[in-house]
C-alpha cells in the first residue's frame, strides 16, 4: 500500500476534526504530500469514518495511482494540488468550522483580532467565491494564502496548510479560534484591532509560523 503511514494519519487526524467541530458529516477534506504522491480523502465520506483503504492516493495531475476501494477523490483535488504547487506545504486541511463560515459570509478578511494571527503569517483574506471542486476556485485560494498559512473561502469554509498534517490541522484549529474571537468581541462590541506597526514589532522578534521542512 503506498503512503500506509500516511493514510493512517489522515484517518487519525480525520476523526480529531470531526470530534472538534470543524467539519460536520462529509463536509472537508485532508491531504499529504509527499514527493510526488498526495494522499487524500474521498469524497463523500465522513472524517470520522475513513479508513486506510480508502484514502486515495494520486500524482500531481489528480490522476490516481493507487486506490483500495472504490471511492472517488474528494472534489477539492484540485484546490489541494494548486496549493502544493504553489507552496512548499506538506498537508493540507480544508474545513467548514462555525465561525470560519460566519467570517467566510461577512468579510473579505479577518482582522488582526490578536496577534496570535502572525503564525498564520498576518491577516487572513477570504478568496472570492466560486463554485467548490472548481478550478476558479483553486486558483482564488491559492492567491488568498499567497504568505499565508490559511484562507477563508467566501461563502464556504477555511482552508489551512502545514508542513505536516498535525500543523496543518492546528493552523485550521486556531484559524477557527480567531474567528470566533472576533464574531464573540463584535457582539460585545467594536474589537480593538492590532496595528501594523504592533504586529511588525512582534514580527522583528522573531514571532510568526515555522518554516516548512525541506522537500
Amino acid at each position: 500500500m503506498l503512503l500506509r503511514d500516511e493514510r493512517r494519519e489522515l484517518c487519525a487526524v480525520g476523526r480529531r476534526t470531526a470530534e472538534t467541530g470543524l467539519v460536520i458529516g462529509a463536509a472537508g477534506n485532508l491531504s499529504v504530500r509527499v514527493g510526488d504522491l498526495v494522499a487524500v480523502t474521498p469524497s463523500g465520506v465522513e472524517l470520522d469514518r475513513l479508513t486506510p483503504e480508502g484514502i486515495l492516493v494520486v500524482d500531481t495531475e489528480g490522476r490516481v495511482v493507487e486506490e483500495d476501494g472504490e471511492g472517488v477523490p474528494s472534489s477539492e483535488t484540485p484546490m489541494h494540488l494548486a496549493i502544493y504547487a504553489a507552496t512548499d506545504a506538506g498537508a493540507i486541511a480544508h474545513t467548514h468550522s462555525t465561525y470560519g463560515a460566519v467570517v467566510a459570509a461577512t468579510m473579505t478578511e479577518l482582522p488582526a483580532i490578536h496577534y496570535y494571527t502572525l503564525l498564520l503569517g498576518g491577516v487572513v483574506r477570504v478568496a472570492d467565491y466560486a463554485a467548490y471542486g472548481t478550478g476558479e476556485l483553486a486558483a482564488n485560494v491559492r492567491a488568498a494564502l499567497d504568505g499565508r498559512r490559511a484562507a477563508l473561502m467566501a461563502n464556504h469554509g477555511g482552508v489551512a496548510v502545514g508542513g505536516t498534517l498535525a500543523e496543518a490541522y492546528e493552523n485550521a484549529r486556531l484559524l477557527e479560534w480567531l474567528c470566533g474571537v472576533y464574531v464573540r468581541a463584535k457582539a460585545i462590541g467594536e474589537p480593538r484591532l492590532l496595528t501594523e506597526a504592533e504586529l511588525g514589532e512582534l514580527t522583528a522578534r522573531g514571532f510568526g509560523p515555522p518554516a516548512f521542512p525541506p522537500r
